[in-house]
């Protein structure tokens, strides 16, 4: 009796992609993040990406004052990475520049996680598969500001709702931040570059 080879076996389907399964979903999204983000580059490999700088104030409220005394004059470096259960599950955030440290790591009040990506919704629940990223770019966008005011020791926790929808932060930005030598930490240009050449990118 002849031994089964390998040759023999059933060809094994190929896995499906979250976007041929949901092709309506993948034109969406699109749509949105090309409408409300025209820099962002889309990258199919994997499960799919976009990666570029959002807006520093993409809100509806006026610009404060001396936002960029805080920030810098660019905004957020994001990477956002699609994977295959999304849309049941959302995509994750990475911040390019800045880049947190180490030790804000998991710890609630900087709004990371453990593995670097942004800490964006407060509850699971909060997504449902139906929201759009682009409520998410928003948020990320959102982050770096607050980022700074933490940085800046102007607050201690970052607010739950983030400063898309809560102005109670804004009071900060209308005049400079007293620690400048934080500020130019924060404004350094390239950083983004040197953090991807030691490796720490995601």
């Amino acid at each position: 009796m002849t031994a089964t080879t390998g040759s023999h076996k059933p060809a094994q389907p190929a896995p499906l992609t979250w976007w041929v399964a949901e092709p309506r979903r993948f034109e969406r999204d699109q749509r949105e993040i090309t409408a409300a983000f025209p820099v962002l580059v889309y990258d199919a490999e994997g499960a799919g990406s976009w990666h570029g700088i959002l807006p520093l104030w993409p809100f509806e409220r006026p610009q404060p004052a001396h936002l960029t005394d805080w920030t810098g004059t660019m905004g957020l470096q994001v990477l956002m990475v699609y994977r295959q259960a999304y849309p049941m599950v959302p995509p994750d955030i990475f911040p390019l520049d800045p880049v947190p440290e180490p030790a804000e790591w998991t710890q609630s009040r900087w709004h990371v996680n453990g593995d670097r990506s942004l800490c964006l919704l407060s509850a699971d629940s909060l997504w449902t598969g139906r929201e759009s990223v682009v409520d998410l770019l928003l948020k990320a966008a959102a982050w770096k500001v607050e980022y700074a005011l933490m940085k800046h020791e102007a607050i201690t926790q970052m607010s739950d709702r983030g400063i898309v929808e809560d102005d109670r932060f804004d009071h900060f930005l209308t005049r400079p931040p007293a620690k400048e030598s934080i500020r130019n930490s924060l404004t350094t240009p390239d950083t983004a570059r040197d953090h991807q050449d030691a490796g720490s990118g995601p």
